[in-house]
């Protein structure tokens, strides 16, 4: 089998005049300090609303049809917080993951002026992405729906509306293990209730009726059971690509490793900040990923 060059996927040239730098607009002003990150995209909006509903409709089931209806305070008192408290950092999460910019390389940069700031030397080779004129800095993937190279692009998950890059791949893990723990704790409050129901009459154990119950506790238990697996796949997945340090698309394209081999615990700190801390939990602790490197803009 006939292996194809990793450079095969992008536009490689030598010189300024060779990438066309005629065709590249000036890159746009950049916009006002804080400017919030947000793709337009429609399926992706959708997708983010259908995700804080289903979140909300479990929270509604979890507190109207079996915590607050309960005769025992404690375990209502105590689930209560723990549901809530997971669900509240499961949204928040998801808004960081889809808020934050994923790592976008510089709209519409190949320009002749800064191509010749780089000042490239003979056999140096700088990357150009032919749809967004951008010089792309190693690792740097182009997406088609936010119509930007992203530095350490992994995949663009519609769940959150935005990419998985270097910059937001901490929030997107949390929102999944986050939507994985609460569906696991509904999945067991709701097994206690049907076996609490069973032992005692249907009608003390909610305030809707028997057949309303019923209907919304199998619904919660279907969403939860398919959550579970889903955020648990994609979890682990998530986990071990960084700790190969290889993101999902270099694994697709099977490209070949260019990049230091690091251990698996820098790897970790990489994403989820240096040092060690409670922070790696937090949606709203930035990483603190150290000095960061500057673009690989030529090799």
């Amino acid at each position: 089998m006939m292996l194809i060059p990793t450079h095969h996927f992008r536009d490689i040239e030598r010189k300024p005049e060779y990438l066309q730098p005629e065709k590249c607009v000036p890159p746009p002003h950049p916009g006002p300090v804080g400017t919030m990150w947000f793709i337009r995209d429609g399926c992706g909006i959708a997708c983010a609303i259908v995700t804080w509903f289903l979140v909300l409709y479990a929270e509604f089931v979890v507190l109207f049809v079996m915590l607050i209806p309960s005769r025992d305070y404690v375990y209502s008192v105590i689930n209560g917080i723990v549901f809530n408290l997971l669900a509240f950092l499961a949204l928040a999460s998801h808004c960081r993951a889809m808020l934050t910019d994923p790592g976008a390389v510089p709209k519409g940069n190949a320009t002749k002026e800064f191509i010749e700031s780089l000042q490239l030397k003979p056999g140096q080779v700088v990357y150009k992405c032919p749809k967004c004129c951008s010089i792309k800095p190693d690792r740097a993937h182009h997406c088609s729906v936010c119509k930007r190279c992203i530095r350490k692009m992994d995949h663009h998950c519609p769940w959150v509306n935005n990419c998985v890059g270097e910059n937001n791949q901490k929030y997107f893990v949390l929102f999944t293990m986050y939507i994985a723990l609460i569906s696991l704790h509904a999945l067991i409050m709701v097994g206690f209730h049907f076996l609490h129901c069973f032992e005692e009459d249907w009608t003390k154990c909610s305030s809707f009726s028997p057949p309303t119950t019923v209907i919304l506790l199998i619904l919660l238990c279907f969403e939860g059971l398919l959550f579970l697996i889903f955020t648990s796949v994609m979890f682990g997945t998530q986990v071990h690509s960084i700790c190969t340090d290889e993101t999902g698309i270099e694994q697709l394209k099977k490209e070949e490793r260019r990049w230091a081999k690091k251990t698996k615990w820098m790897n970790m700190k990489a994403v989820f900040g240096h040092p060690f801390s409670l922070g790696w939990a937090s949606p709203f602790a930035t990483p603190d990923q150290g000095k960061a490197d500057p673009y690989q803009y030529v090799v």
